[in-house]
């Protein structure tokens, strides 16, 4: 599938910027070895139920326009539109830096998200397998994981979950935030159908991983129409558990979604940016903690009321444990024994 052109926002860290005269040349997607030394990303928002991250790759060829990840690729300088969904950092040594981390006396096996700034299961995970090199070193180590993602190809890895679910904790949250195929490709041009990754959750609760949904993020004007057929097909696919996030467009994002809406949802795209502001005292966006990601106002606690009162007649719980109790166990070295001749 040919990607969604998406014009970059002016890089506040880069000296010089490109604006094209005519046509803006078709993007293809190109790879970059990110040379990081460091695995193990550590955070202390109030606002996440975890601490420790794992990003095998920088950049999301989901090309989700919503994604308040997009900034991150400007420090990088590289665009927050069309670079961050085709411009992929790929961190090749994920495996034996996550091994390497696993091996130092002050790790004392904490709960580790996949991902936090990309979806681990985006497409190029299918060639690179750094997802899987890495749950590999979690099962090997006993380690809690928890995955969100949009990504099909997660059932691939089924043996794996399997093994953590008997010796660990796994815990599986599939993002579907829009049940309209449509409305969903012209937001998320890079990403499964939402039945599609509906079917993924029958797939893991089959199988007995722990596996339920996040409407995240829950789009003003979009999700909120769409939100009760979600949760109602996610207990009917065997979700365990439900949460939503309200959107969060900071910086650059709000240049990237409010261009893609307008090219793909014109008719739409006045009432969506209005919704939005009704949730955010008037503006975009809202960093405070405590408020991003649920908003504020009368629209923001429909929202709230409507999925609560569903969550509950469906009998799902609350997003997951963030703290379940640790597994870990570093495997025995192995010694080579010696030869006597």
């Amino acid at each position: 599938m040919k990607p969604q052109l998406i014009a970059n926002p002016p890089n506040p860290w880069a000296t010089t910027s490109v604006q094209y005269l005519d046509e803006v040349p078709t993007a293809k997607v190109e790879v970059y070895e990110d040379h990081t030394r460091e695995i193990l990303a550590h955070n202390d928002s109030p606002d996440l139920g975890f601490r420790f991250s794992v990003n095998p790759y920088r950049g999301c060829n989901h090309a989700c326009a919503y994604c308040f990840a997009r900034p991150s690729h400007e420090y990088l300088s590289f665009g927050a539109g069309t670079d961050f969904d085709t411009k992929i950092m790929a961190k090749l040594q994920a495996p034996q830096l996550l091994r390497a981390a696993f091996e130092r006396p002050s790790w004392k096996g904490e709960l580790i998200m996949f991902s936090g700034v990309t979806d681990c299961y985006q497409p190029l995970e299918a060639s690179l397998r750094l997802t899987r090199g890495c749950l590999e070193v979690c099962a090997e180590y006993k380690n809690p994981v928890s995955i969100i993602t949009k990504g099909a190809l997660i059932e691939r890895d089924l043996d794996l979950l399997l093994r953590l679910t008997k010796d660990a904790t796994v815990t599986v949250a599939i993002s579907i935030p829009i049940w309209d195929p449509k409305m969903a490709r012209a937001i998320e041009p890079g990403a499964p159908t939402p039945q599609r990754r509906m079917q993924v959750v029958k797939t893991l609760a089959d199988a007995g991983v722990h596996v339920g949904v996040m409407v995240a993020p829950i789009i003003p004007g979009v999700s909120d129409e769409g939100m009760g057929l979600v949760l109602e097909a996610a207990k009917d696919a065997g979700a365990k558990f439900a949460g939503y996030v309200l959107l969060r467009l900071p910086s650059s994002v709000k240049t990237v979604f409010e261009e893609r809406i307008r090219e793909a949802l014109p008719l739409r795209a006045d009432k969506i940016l209005h919704r939005v502001r009704e949730t955010r005292g008037g503006k975009l966006y809202d960093s405070r903690w405590g408020v991003r990601g649920r908003g504020e106002g009368p629209y923001a606690e429909m929202i709230a009321q409507t999925f609560d009162v569903t969550v509950r007649r469906l009998g799902l719980t609350y997003r997951f444990d963030p703290d379940p109790p640790t597994t870990f166990e570093r495997p025995p070295k192995v010694v080579p024994q010696l030869s006597l001749f």
